[in-house]
């Protein structure tokens, strides 16, 4: 279905990259458009000049995007249930003396959550968080692991071993 429904959003927006953009980053962020025609981050309403300056376009494609969503009946079921997914670890994980695996992953990513977790728990450590990029909207898309004790650099070969596995690093 996301497939799908990317593919949807790629067509509406193809000869418009910018806007384009603006969608892409509404989807990365957790960005939803709201009955009232504005854009929100939760209850957190986020201005025209703020998501511009995160899609690097002008302020005027918001305006034009949101308009587009709206007029779709599809793209607005999609983009108005939109929810932001919260706190990722990864940036505090060493204040809180908790371990980070970053996977970067190719075009082949499926089953790589699975082996990860699998490996990681083999080692007797829980997993705290897991966050995977979307492999639609990233082009080196990232697996971050966020574990309850840091990981030993030993498991990074076991983690290359992995199809699809490209990069691996651990802190």
């Amino acid at each position: 279905m996301m497939i799908k429904m990317w593919e949807k959003v790629n067509e509406k927006f193809k000869k418009y990259p910018a806007r384009l953009r603006v969608a892409e980053k509404m989807i990365e962020l957790g960005l939803s458009l709201k009955d009232d025609g504005r854009i929100y981050c939760g209850n957190l309403k986020i201005s025209d000049k703020a998501l511009a300056s995160a899609a690097e376009v002008d302020r005027r494609a918001i305006k034009s995007t949101i308009e587009i969503i709206k007029d779709d009946a599809e793209l607005y079921n999609l983009f108005s249930n939109i929810i932001p997914a919260g706190t990722l670890l990864k940036n505090i994980a060493k204040n809180l003396e908790l371990g980070v695996i970053e996977i970067e992953v190719g075009s082949e990513s499926e089953g790589i959550l699975a082996s990860t977790t699998n490996l990681i728990s083999k080692k007797g450590i829980s997993i705290r968080q897991a966050y995977a990029e979307d492999t639609a909207l990233q082009k080196n898309p990232i697996l971050t692991i966020i574990t309850e004790e840091p990981v030993e650099g030993e498991l990074i070969n076991e983690f290359l071993k992995i199809k699809g596995v490209t990069r691996v690093s651990i802190y």
